[in-house]
């Protein structure tokens, strides 16, 4: 039905001439029937208004998908955040550093770290083609600042992969190696130095420690069952420290070891442990970080007496490769099980008698960044020649020994 609306005055001038067909419709009011719509818009909302007051729509926070996906994440967040909080309290009450609980470590071991390194280091083996080659390295030496003039090619289309890139060898004059005792076996960040405690708890970042006995593995020697772990462990007795040099390399970094002096590893103990990052950020959080990581340490003795060289990976690091040791193999494939490390397990193989390393020589090196700690036997005159975060390259004095105590060089991180 249409009903047209016409103004009067156009209405009463043509009543006397009527022709329909001449009318025009300006203004068109349809009616139809909406009883359907109406009743269906009405339902819509009874049943709208229900779902609301009974919490049982599609997502509504009272639903079952609502509780898993809404209120349980939001209780987990507040749970973990007081429990920071009172962890914080108590370090404060304590007067310990900032750390974290023992459950975020357990957290953050349960990640899938190895499948990921491995997964890198699968990636970083794979050949780039060469026209990709100065670009994708090029990036990566402006993020990380890496110095190509130092590499003994500077061709970035020399290198095959970005494995080939990391452990790419640098110039001899680019390095000198000093004539102290002691050098530096890697490019990095001094992270800590000093003696160590009769505790035989090193500081892996100043004021979180690792346990020494847990890090290097139980007293290989038969006798001394009642001396102390440190006693037990060094060849000489009287007038003799140890001492420890925890360096951290970056990603940025040449990342070939070399040996820091002459000395002679007897055996090695590679411990499998987690992949966690060593940065310096993490290792301020993470107590005895360096004792969860895996790691392969050297053990042997030196001039002084007893001397360690451990290399301990970290994520993404592919795999550490020692060129005095070729059973050593790193970043093994452990299957789907993530957090299941054994601080004590480790495998032990001895090394060759004619296996000597002098000062300077090329040890080994990593497909990634990661640490080396040493552990040594020096006499008590024995002073490090360092400072607090300190960046060294190889072949720089880490220290040396002086005549007098009250030499000026520095004993240990303060």
């Amino acid at each position: 039905m249409a009903v047209y609306f016409i103004p009067k005055t156009k209405l009463i001038s043509r009543a006397t001439n009527f022709r329909p067909k001449q009318w025009t419709s300006r203004w068109t009011t349809v009616k139809r029937p909406f009883s359907q719509s109406h009743q269906s818009y009405h339902q819509h909302s009874t049943n709208k208004s229900q779902n609301s007051q009974t919490g049982t729509n599609k997502g509504g926070w009272l639903s079952w998908q609502g509780v898993i996906l809404r209120w349980t994440p939001l209780g987990l967040c507040i749970v973990a955040a007081a429990q920071w909080h009172l962890h914080n309290k108590d370090c404060e009450r304590k007067g310990l550093p900032r750390t974290a609980p023992a459950w975020q470590t357990n957290v953050y071991c349960s990640l899938p770290l190895r499948m990921m390194s491995r997964g890198w280091g699968w990636l970083a083996e794979r050949q780039v083609p060469e026209t990709f080659r100065p670009t994708i390295f090029g990036l990566y030496s402006t993020a990380f600042g890496v110095n190509l003039e130092e590499a003994v090619i500077s061709d970035l289309k020399h290198f095959k992969s970005l494995s080939d890139f990391f452990t790419r060898s640098i110039k001899e004059e680019c390095r000198t190696i000093a004539p102290d005792c002691i050098v530096s076996p890697c490019d990095g960040r001094v992270l800590h130095f000093g003696p160590v405690s009769g505790q035989t708890h090193l500081e892996q970042v100043k004021g979180v420690t690792y346990s020494l006995e847990t890090f290097l593995g139980p007293n290989w020697k038969d006798n001394n069952i009642n001396a102390s772990y440190i006693e037990g462990i060094k060849e000489k007795k009287e007038g003799t420290s140890l001492y420890h040099c925890i360096i951290y390399l970056a990603p940025g970094d040449y990342h070939r070891f070399h040996s820091p002096t002459s000395w002679k590893p007897n055996f090695r103990r590679h411990f499998h442990g987690e992949l966690l990052s060593v940065s310096p950020k993490v290792a301020k959080l993470v107590p005895g970080l360096f004792c969860i990581n895996e790691r392969a340490a050297y053990i042997g003795e030196w001039e002084h007496g007893f001397f360690s060289f451990t290399a301990v990976g970290a994520t993404n690091v592919g795999s550490v490769q020692v060129f005095i040791d070729e059973d050593l193999k790193t970043n093994k494939w452990r299957g789907l099980k993530v957090g299941n490390m054994r601080e004590t397990e480790y495998d032990e193989a001895k090394l060759r008698n004619d296996v000597f390393l002098n000062k300077g020589e090329l040890v080994g090196q990593f497909n990634m960044g990661s640490t080396i700690v040493l552990v040594f036997e020096a006499p008590k005159s024995f002073r490090f020649s360092l400072s607090s975060n300190q960046v060294v390259k190889v072949g720089q004095s880490l220290g040396c020994f002086c005549d007098n105590d009250n030499d000026s060089g520095m004993e240990s991180e303060e």
